[in-house]
């Protein structure tokens, strides 16, 4: 468990497979209705109960199963936050389209508005865990929901700014709005930035890394590296014609027949 390839590969697979469960858990509730999809995020609160206690309990752990208890619990409150928000029960007060030929101000309160809750509840959760670990020293569940959240806040700009791929296979019925918010565009001005800061917290973890003190930390800093590589890989996506949603497409139910509105073409807001 010490060794950084195991810790790696720990994250590699507990990114792949909480992605999976989730949006098949969301596809599940999609086909049932909205009824489902407030059942399945209450049978779930007890993961993010769970979540939360481990988040506290590993400031009181020793040894290799502190950092992975941390990044778990982590995983977990994270997990039913996105539950939550893709089945549509914490989103936004917006649950509209985005009208065509509106001025940038105001897409970008309409796309603000599609997501205030949801965001504003990851923004409370990440101060919370900070409040709850910056006592007891390092802790790795705090820092892998941060790493979690400000990639999401940059995946999340860069779709509103425009990027060259844009996957709306897995929204669900309740979000079918969303994809009105984003712009299709070869490039934008905060994806090189978007990249480099990642790289650069990539970097930083394995620098920690190399300098790790004890196994704790072996193991921390190799699962911070993997999420944080992960998230890099996330934003490649959006600009890359490689075929993703492969990685899930095969274990999820069919979706549900839904119309979906194009995203908005490039215009010239894209460099």
């Amino acid at each position: 468990m010490t060794d950084p390839w195991i810790a790696a590969l720990v994250a590699l697979f507990a990114w792949w497979f909480s992605t999976g469960a989730i949006l098949c858990l969301v596809r599940f509730a999609d086909h049932r209705g909205p009824g489902a999809a407030r059942v399945a995020v209450i049978l779930c609160l007890p993961f993010l109960a769970l979540g939360v206690w481990g988040a506290v309990a590993e400031t009181g752990l020793s040894g290799a199963v502190a950092p992975y208890v941390g990044f778990g619990s982590a995983l977990l409150i994270w997990g039913w936050i996105e539950l939550a928000f893709l089945t549509g029960i914490i989103t936004g007060p917006n649950v509209h389209r985005c009208p065509d030929r509106v001025p940038e101000w105001e897409r970008f309160l309409r796309a603000w508005g599609t997501i205030a809750y949801h965001e504003m509840l990851l923004a409370g959760t990440l101060a919370a865990l900070w409040l709850l670990t910056r006592s007891e020293g390092l802790s790795f569940a705090f820092w892998t929901f941060a790493v979690l959240f400000f990639a999401r806040i940059s995946a999340k700009l860069n779709l509103f700014l425009g990027v060259r791929k844009v996957n709306t296979e897995f929204l669900p019925s309740a979000l079918a709005h969303l994809p009105s918010h984003f712009r299709i565009a070869a490039m934008n001005w905060l994806f090189p930035m978007s990249i480099t800061a990642l790289s650069f917290a990539v970097a930083c973890w394995l620098e920690r890394l190399a300098g790790a003190a004890n196994p704790a930390e072996v193991a921390g800093f190799a699962l911070l590296a993997a999420i944080t590589a992960l998230a890099l890989l996330e934003h490649w996506f959006m600009v890359l014609p490689l075929p993703d949603e492969k990685l899930w497409r095969w274990m999820l139910p069919a979706p549900k027949n839904i119309t979906q509105k194009n995203t908005r073409p490039e215009d010239a807001h894209g460099l």
